[in-house]
């Protein structure tokens, strides 16, 4: 018995560790720009990851006090958790499987249209109040100032891998198809259709203003959002593998550890 409660402590242990990349994720998303202004993913993420945390310790701590109660409760709470993530990680996947980029003539970078992402997506950007508040939050980056200090000349800016949030189809510049003539990127002039697009007639080379009110800034936002959010899933997804194995691990040593404690019994003519 002393055995099966150490080897359960100690895969606790591992379900402890476990739980760093969860809240390591979340805090990641955190500090990006546009995941800061947006606050949808980190928060639930952080919280999840705590909550694992706090539940793997209690199995660590019943499993080398023999504390049977808190064993039980690490088991039932655990699964629950367990579910919570997939059911997460199958969330971001479904809700980022849209919106892929356009190729436009002579640019490297891709344009983004709002419509090309999942309805959830596009309904965190769509209101005017959440839409004021993050744009308000985006305006006050240099992420726009960094590119007129990194860009000189319009080919140089042409063929650079530029963010989405960043790029024309951004909040940064207004769209190619608008036909503005490039002076630095995030001042252009002369545009040759401002028919194209509803965001040709918003763009304003005031630099608090720029595009922030355009859609194609909202489906930048969006595109950036699904690259880290992307990269997010995969790490949650390889993190809620190794918690299924710990966890069945775990319930095949707490089986084992009370088949033991039966037979220890039955030994001693308690049974």
């Amino acid at each position: 018995m002393a055995l099966s409660n150490t080897v359960i402590g100690a895969i606790n242990f591992v379900a402890m560790l476990l739980s760093i990349p969860i809240i390591g994720t979340g805090i990641w998303l955190s500090t990006e720009a546009d995941n800061s202004c947006v606050k949808i993913l980190q928060w639930p993420v952080i919280i999840l990851g705590v909550l694992i945390l706090v539940v793997a310790l209690a199995g660590f701590i019943g499993g080398f006090w023999r504390i049977p109660w808190l064993l039980l409760f690490y088991l039932v709470v655990m699964l629950i958790l367990i579910i919570l993530l997939a059911v997460l990680v199958v969330f971001i996947y479904m809700v980022t499987v849209r919106g892929h980029g356009h190729i436009e003539p002579s640019r490297t970078y891709l344009e983004y249209n709002l419509d090309d992402f999942s309805g959830w997506m596009r309904r965190r950007v769509r209101s005017s109040y959440k839409w004021d508040r993050i744009r308000t939050c985006l305006s006050s980056t240099n992420m726009c100032a960094e590119l007129n200090q990194r860009y000189r000349m319009a080919q140089d800016f042409f063929n650079a891998h530029i963010s989405p949030i960043q790029c024309p189809s951004g909040c940064c510049k207004p769209p190619t198809k608008c036909g503005y003539t490039f002076v630095n990127p995030s001042y252009w002039i002369s545009p040759i259709n401002t028919a194209a697009d509803m965001d040709c007639l918003q763009w304003s080379n005031e630099q608090t203003q720029l595009c922030y009110n355009c859609n194609s800034c909202k489906a930048g936002l969006l595109a950036n959002l699904k690259k880290e959010w992307r990269i997010a899933d995969i790490v949650l997804l390889l993190t809620l593998i190794a918690l299924i194995a710990v966890y069945l691990i775990g319930c095949c040593a707490f089986r084992n550890a009370k088949t033991e404690e039966l037979f220890r019994k039955y030994k001693q003519g308690y049974v």
